[in-house]
């Protein structure tokens, strides 16, 4: 609807000598905060300055230059504004016959030039735990690939995991020191714990670290062939921790990157970057110096000349564009590498790399607990697994509160999904330039700003449908509408829109607000509304099997599935 409304306004404000673009246009129009003021307004002080006349004068002038429209009631200037009044029954008609029958693809925006765009996201490093803080980069991630498959665009999922240095070194080193009479195990907080336990004992003694070092060193080089048997064992067990992990999250990736793979060539690259003094020696480490761009001093090879994650970056940076001719490569990395991210960046410009411009940032914040910031170097997180557990005993007696009977094997099925939709909602819910203080009770609040709350409102329409049967006439335009089933109507329109915004700002959080007001409406709607037996039954019932491909489109773009029970 913004679309058809700034298409009017385009040429009503040509008429006037302003020539605006579509977009710029829809951008600048509001709903207004009651409905008496119509359904969507422009406001004109904007061109105050521009036609050096009173904007009151100026929404008046305008408006008289607006052809009329079947679509809407009315069109009348107020003050400054150009309210639009929606002729509601005639476009509640056109909506759902829309919805209903594009389904799926309802919302999808208008084709344009596909570009195929690597998302790199996770990142979740072995021999290390895979905690409540990975939720976010994963759900992000996994959220931004299915906007812009949904948008048009050829997607390739990427995996960047640490698999080699310093971590790996610590890990391996306790082992051998502390543990080498445990058996290995694929256990996520077994392997977690053996981390924690490295650096504990570093932190006790600064002079083990030597220790380690001499082991990094070795499987840099690669020559040791014991420990780098055991590199490899204890890298699968880590690797296969994750798969189950990502099967749960709902997410999957086309390509695996790890670091072992890319130390040669960053290595290769940093003697280049040093021959053309892009590079430098100091203090017998390898540097790039950006200070004079306020990005400090970045460090490509230690002194020992052990590769560092820069190096790495810059090589996995040229594979990516070299082996997958990809137009975009985008990094949904914490917000912590934030100068790291700059620095590889203005590296790559200072090379000439010709995808330098091609490359982009998308940061995401802290996930924190009540009792402050987590850390896989002291312990202080909640594994994935132990804390899945948790919300899925939740959830359980959550569920048999309403279904006392439910059988055993359909009680872990309905747990998992609701808990990992309410993990993930959570997560994406809020800017992602927002630290998050996670609580369990506020994630699953089966009343308030959840998933469970959403998926509730899904099963609830369902349930509606299924009693009504499927053989209801899809009558669309009977009667005058209800403030309730307009309202409804207003945001499943809306719905376009903020595909394009969540596309065009990278935010999932906006389509995660979308779907909990959507909810929302829906319920005002159902108990406003009688629905079955209604002498308005077949439109209401349509309304709801709108509602509901709408929300299950919304929800398939933040990653969660959408169930029929609850």
């Amino acid at each position: 609807m913004k679309k058809l409304i700034a298409k009017i306004l385009k040429k009503a404000l040509a008429e006037k000598g302003i020539e605006l673009k579509e977009e710029e246009i829809e951008g600048s129009l509001e709903i207004p905060p009651s409905s008496d003021l119509g359904d969507y307004s422009f406001p004109c002080f904007s061109l105050k300055e521009k036609l050096k006349d009173n904007p009151v004068k100026i929404a008046s002038e305008i408006k008289n230059k607006i052809n009329s429209s079947e679509n809407f009631e009315s069109i009348q200037a107020k003050g400054a504004y150009i309210n639009f009044f929606l002729n509601r029954e005639k476009i509640a008609g056109n909506l759902i016959k829309e919805i209903l029958k594009e389904k799926d693809n309802f919302g999808k925006p208008d084709a344009k030039k596909k570009e195929k765009i690597m998302i790199e996201f996770s990142q979740a490093n072995t021999h290390k735990a895979f905690h409540v803080g990975h939720i976010r980069g994963t759900s992000i991630g996994e959220s931004l690939a299915r906007i812009f498959e949904f948008s048009g665009e050829k997607v390739l999922r990427a995996n960047y995991q640490g698999d080699s240095g310093m971590h790996v070194a610590k890990w391996i080193w306790c082992y051998k020191k502390y543990h080498s009479k445990e058996k290995l195990r694929k256990d996520e907080s077994w392997i977690a714990s053996i981390y924690v336990d490295s650096v504990k004992h570093l932190a006790e003694n600064e002079l083990l670290q030597k220790e380690v070092d001499v082991i990094n060193r070795k499987l840099s080089e690669g020559k040791d062939k014991s420990l780098v048997s055991l590199w490899k064992k204890t890298r699968k067990l880590s690797l296969d921790s994750f798969v189950k992990i990502y099967k749960e999250l709902n997410t999957h990736f086309d390509v695996y990157f790890f670091e072992s793979k890319v130390e040669k060539s960053g290595k290769k690259i940093t003697e280049e970057l040093l021959k053309k003094r892009i590079a430098e020696i100091s203090d017998d480490a390898i540097i790039v110096d950006l200070k004079k761009y306020n990005l400090g001093v970045w460090v490509l090879l230690r002194k020992d000349k052990t590769v560092l994650y820069s190096a790495k970056d810059l090589a996995l940076a040229e594979e990516k564009f070299k082996k997958f001719k990809l137009d975009k490569n985008i990094y949904v990395i914490g917000a912590a590498q934030s100068l790291h991210m700059a620095q590889l960046f203005k590296t790559l410009e200072l090379m000439k790399f010709k995808k330098a411009g091609n490359c982009e940032f998308v940061p995401f914040s802290e996930v924190r607990l009540p009792t402050g910031k987590m850390s896989s170097r002291t312990g202080e997180n909640i594994l994935y697994s132990d804390f899945l557990k948790e919300m899925t005993d939740y959830s359980k007696e959550e569920i048999k509160k309403r279904q006392p009977l439910i059988s055993e094997k359909e009680l872990e099925n309905r747990a998992l999904k609701i808990s990992i939709a309410s993990i993930k909602y959570f997560m994406l819910k809020q800017s992602s330039n927002r630290v998050i203080i996670f609580s369990k009770e506020d994630a699953l609040n089966f009343e308030g700003d959840s998933g469970a709350y959403i998926l509730y409102s899904y099963a609830r329409a369902s349930s509606i449908i299924k009693k009504a049967g499927k053989n209801f006439k899809k009558n669309l335009e009977k009667g005058k509408l209800e403030s309730a089933e307009f309202e409804l109507i207003k945001k499943l329109l809306q719905f376009k829109d903020i595909v394009l915004n969540s596309f065009s700002n990278r935010n999932p959080a906006a389509i995660a607000n979308y779907s909990y007001q959507l909810s929302q409406l829906f319920n005002e709607f159902y108990h406003a509304c009688p629905v079955i037996n209604s002498d308005r039954e077949d439109f209401r019932l349509s309304l709801i099997n709108s509602f509901r491909q709408v929300l299950k489109n919304s929800l398939y773009l933040l990653g969660i599935e959408a169930i029929e029970e609850m």
